[in-house]
């Protein structure tokens, strides 16, 4: 009988995720991390690497490889250099199907599989949180290739080490606008990634000041601020904070949501890559403000320039004496760690999230109970996303009616919006929420190319519903978002011109969606694959009338009906599409075929 060679883990990546264990409550925390790392060290995960990684755990492999299924980091074809293409709808407007045909005839293999000797693999993705700087690809778990062209992408298919030693520096996308006080973002394109940095801009000064406040104090002010959740769901942080029980000896977490992956949105990159010092004086006021004490960060898998920051600064922090046994000013132990994620949407759900940092698969937790009473681990936890965060030290420093006096009514203070798609100049721009999604699109993204007309506007990630042309003229608040249809969200704005097949939009939405339900809600995941079925069918010119009317019948299926909101979002989208544009549908059903030659291809 022949001998099978078995690759083994390496005493230093052994060792590696045995210090990973011991960072946590509860070893299986550094599940994810281990495989990433087997996974970069034996080139994929197979059985005997499962068995492998399970013995270090006190897990069977069968358990190992169940959870590992379940993100696509982990599933990526086998490889020596994996180029994975983002084909999100921010990437597709800006040609991301042209990259993903040029990989294809250059190295012969279609997506989703890898060459025959192993050298090159190919893998379409959905959106990776980088949409101003589409079309972008991933090589392996490298950081970011942005602005990819078809000739850059010609010259990584010369060899696979080619494509793994290719790299380009991270454009700063991120700006304050001239006339604006920020505290979000460093001016100028300044990166304050280093502790002598930001303090050298005062930083930690605030987190000193709330370390002498009680926390129900701490608590009050940030209420009285009215700072809403930038994670999406836009909910009263200080409100949120209250929801945690009365200490009762036992530990309490802060558990932070960086798991960036609605389609439009990348600001919370921008303060990992850029500030990250922020976020962690942040995570400090909010620690003392629930009395918590570790605080998790969960950074997606694929930000790998972001993770790598945060680390850097978490442990400048340890080292200055800032985290630790008597963490800045609490005269108590504080303890921050952060955790990569392995490539699912549903983990930026904060149950899923949680599911995922304690090293299972990220699906959505039913509800009661709430995080606050059982959160990590069982414990009471406070889920708070990046940007959230950032804003506490300002608060802290001016106090809460400095930050309702910028922004607008039920919409206080400034947020990162991010604008995408067909505009001049995509990025990330620090203003006061209620700026006009029309300033936001023309003054500062420059509008759209060759000043073309705008035929459509997402205002805050592909989860919230569509607006048409002429519906811009709308402040960018909650209020006046609701009031015409549609939410803020996350403040990523897709903007899409005059050429674009609103069909075709709904389609690269409705993949999405149905690629990232976790499957366990029988409407959300028979429902997503059904609208993404029958979207294809109309744009195909095969569709008809009825067609039309089933879309919105499963969109009623799914809205409101699951454990968490990804089923609501896809149906929203959905819906907004058919109803708002119904005249594009309309055209394809009467013409048999997509009637826009210039749209973008999918």
């Amino acid at each position: 009988m022949r001998s099978v060679n078995v690759m083994r883990l390496s005493r230093a990546t052994i060792d590696w995720i045995e210090e990973e264990k011991a960072s946590y409550p509860h070893p299986r925390a550094a599940l994810l991390e281990a495989l990433h790392l087997a996974r970069a060290e034996t080139g994929g995960l197979t059985m005997e690497v499962f068995a492998q990684v399970g013995d270090l755990f006190g897990m069977r492999a069968g358990e190992v490889a169940e959870v590992a299924s379940f993100y696509s980091l982990l599933t990526l074809p086998r490889a020596r250099a994996v180029l994975q293409v983002c084909t999100g709808l921010p990437c597709c407007l800006r040609g991301a199907r042209g990259v993903v045909a040029e990989f294809e005839r250059r190295l012969s293999i279609r997506a989703e599989t890898a060459a025959s000797d192993g050298g090159f693999g190919l893998a379409e993705v959905e959106c990776v949180g980088s949409c101003a700087t589409a079309p972008v690809v991933q090589v392996n778990l490298n950081p970011y290739l942005e602005n990819v062209t078809a000739e850059f992408a010609a010259s990584l298919c010369r060899s696979p080490q080619t494509a793994v030693d290719a790299r380009r520096p991270a454009p700063i996308i991120s700006s304050i606008p001239s006339g604006i006080d920020g505290y979000l973002l460093p001016p100028g394109g300044e990166r304050w990634d280093s502790l002598d940095s930001y303090k050298a801009h005062g930083g930690y000064q605030s987190a000193a000041g709330a370390a002498r406040m009680k926390p129900e104090d701490l608590r009050r002010m940030v209420e009285e601020a009215g700072l809403r959740g930038r994670g999406g769901a836009g909910f009263v942080t200080g409100r949120k904070w209250m929801f945690m029980p009365p200490k009762n000896g036992g530990p309490r977490y802060l558990a932070v949501n960086a798991d960036e992956s609605e389609p439009g949105t990348f600001k919370d990159r921008q303060i990992m890559e850029r500030n990250p010092h922020l976020l962690l004086e942040g995570i400090l006021i909010a620690g003392h403000a629930i009395e918590a004490d570790a605080a998790y960060i969960y950074v997606r898998g694929e930000y790998v320039d972001a993770y790598a920051t945060v680390r850097r600064a978490i442990a400048e922090a340890y080292r200055a004496g800032l985290l630790g046994e008597r963490a800045l000013a609490l005269n108590r132990r504080f303890e921050v760690r952060v955790q990569r994620g392995a490539g699912a949407y549903i983990c930026g759900e904060e149950t899923g999230m949680l599911e995922s940092m304690e090293g299972k698969k990220g699906q959505p937790r039913k509800r009661p109970p709430f995080p606050a009473l059982h959160g990590l681990w069982g414990r009471p936890t406070t889920v708070d996303n990046v940007e959230t965060l950032s804003h506490l030290p300002a608060i802290v420093a001016r106090g809460p009616a400095w930050l309702r006096d910028r922004g607008a009514a039920n919409s206080a203070g400034h947020t990162l919006f991010g604008v995408s798609g067909h505009v001049q100049r995509p990025g990330v721009f620090e203003l006061p929420l209620g700026v006009s999604l029309r300033e936001l699109i023309f003054k500062h993204a420059g509008g759209p190319f060759e000043g073309r007309p705008i035929k459509a506007v997402i205002p805050g990630g592909v989860s919230m519903p569509v607006l048409r042309a002429d519906q811009i003229d709308v402040p960018m608040s909650h209020d006046a978002l609701v009031k015409s249809g549609t939410m803020l969200g996350t403040g990523g704005v897709i903007v899409m011109d005059d050429r674009t097949c609103m069909v075709r939009a709904a389609i690269v939405v409705a993949r999405f969606f149905a690629h990232e339900s976790c499957g366990q809600c029988t409407q959300c995941r028979e429902g997503t694959a059904w609208i993404t079925s029958i979207l294809r069918r109309i744009e195909a010119g095969a569709g008809t009338m009825r067609d039309l009317d089933t879309v919105r019948d499963c969109c009623t299926f799914m809205d409101g009906k699951c454990i968490c909101a990804l089923a609501d979002g896809a149906a929203w989208s959905a819906r907004a599409f058919v109803n708002q544009f119904s005249a594009d549908f309309e055209r394809h059903l009467t013409a048999g075929r997509c009637p826009f030659d210039r749209s973008f291809s999918i």
